[in-house]
């Protein structure tokens, strides 16, 4: 885990805080589709993520998902952050995006670090500011955008957390995660298809138009 900590970590973090996650972080590994943090629970710990990537989600009264963001290699998610500082329950859902390999950190060292480590403080407040960047840009995509750009959005975003360009998800997980239906997303993939941007297989998307 030391190894891993130093690739992902070392250029943010000074020696002496490396070697604190190393001896008290818990090191897992994530299936793609598992959830790792739902509505309503309590968070003890936070991730840093050292591979993989995971998708930040929200859900309506009726439990329709609306995804948020993704956050990737070198991450953590600043709302895990504030429930874990505030001691409240998650207002989001965290999926694994692909397999994924993170650390936990207990929050009692979170506090601890903030006051201990200039380095630990600018990474909490730079995550807090660019998952902000990235609700804003959320906000102005479902505000702003018609659903055949959210869309081709998503798959391109999609695409970039896979740094592949062949993406491998159902019609239906389209809709839900763009919380709309999935003849719509059939047709609209179509229309991009059509367009060039895309090439639809029977069980996977190429994006073209990166």
């Amino acid at each position: 885990m030391l190894e891993e900590l130093q690739q992902n970590y070392g250029y943010l973090f000074e020696d002496e805080l490396i070697q604190e996650i190393n001896n008290v972080g818990t090191y897992k590994d994530i299936p793609e589709g598992f959830k790792l943090i739902e509505i309503g629970d309590y968070i003890k710990s936070m991730p840093l993520l050292v591979s993989g990537a995971i998708k930040i989600l929200r859900e309506d009264e009726d439990g329709d998902e609306l995804i948020l963001y993704f956050i990737e290699q070198g991450d953590t998610c600043a709302m895990t952050l504030s429930c874990c500082l505030g001691n409240s329950k998650s207002e989001i859902r965290a999926v694994a995006e692909t397999d994924t390999k993170l650390i936990m950190v207990p929050i009692v060292k979170m506090e601890e670090w903030l006051g201990k480590y200039k380095s630990w403080q600018k990474f909490v407040l730079q995550s807090y500011h660019n998952r902000m960047s990235e609700l804003l840009e959320a906000i102005d995509t479902i505000a702003f955008l018609k659903m055949d750009q959210r869309l081709f959005k998503y798959l391109k975003d999609k695409a970039m957390v896979n740094h592949n360009e062949v993406i491998h998800v159902t019609h239906q997980e389209i809709a839900r995660d763009l919380h709309t239906s999935r003849v719509v997303i059939s047709r609209l993939l179509k229309t991009l298809e059509i367009d060039g941007k895309i090439k639809l297989h029977r069980n996977n998307i190429t994006v073209i138009d990166l």
